[in-house]
């Protein structure tokens, strides 16, 4: 029996896209430990509120919960621990550049798994303001409200 190509997104931040212009995005390896993997598999995570930091040279990812296994044995550390992300360093060396240069930061997209590893989306992101959140929620009312016209056009009704 032939594996599936990819396994299912275990987490992904809906709302990233909402508070944010996001930028830049690289996939990075995460740093986890027994329990949290099995509780990843179990498809439990949240990455809202997460972040990441560059410290020391290295990338750490912040405030994601991965909540305790249940069923686990030994070391069901805290669920919110910073982890570190795997990237290269010219990757890092860029990252902190860019941060550096302007009000960025680092968000989380989507946690999944790849080729039986944990993986993190991550991309650069500047805030919105209040009134590019409202702005954009009118842009999309106003493209879905034009592709219902064009549908009930094209099905011959005129309302």
């Amino acid at each position: 029996m032939k594996k599936p190509d990819a396994e299912p997104v275990v987490a992904r931040n809906r709302k990233a896209a909402h508070d944010y212009h996001l930028g830049e995005s690289w996939e990075a390896g995460i740093v986890l430990q027994g329990p949290e993997v099995k509780a990843l598999r179990a498809g439990r995570a949240s990455l809202v509120g997460g972040f990441a930091q560059v410290e020391d040279r290295e990338l750490w990812l912040h405030g994601v919960h991965i909540p305790q296994y249940s069923q686990a044995r030994w070391f069901n550390g805290g669920s919110r621990r910073k982890r570190k992300l795997l990237l290269h360093r010219a990757q890092i060396d860029k990252i902190e550049r860019k941060i550096n240069e302007g009000s960025l930061t680092i968000v989380p997209l989507t946690l999944y798994f790849k080729d039986g590893r944990a993986k993190v989306e991550i991309a650069l992101a500047r805030g919105k303001k209040t009134w590019d959140k409202r702005h954009a929620l009118a842009e999309r009312e106003a493209t879905r409200e034009v592709e219902r016209a064009v549908n009930r056009r094209l099905k011959g009704r005129s309302d």
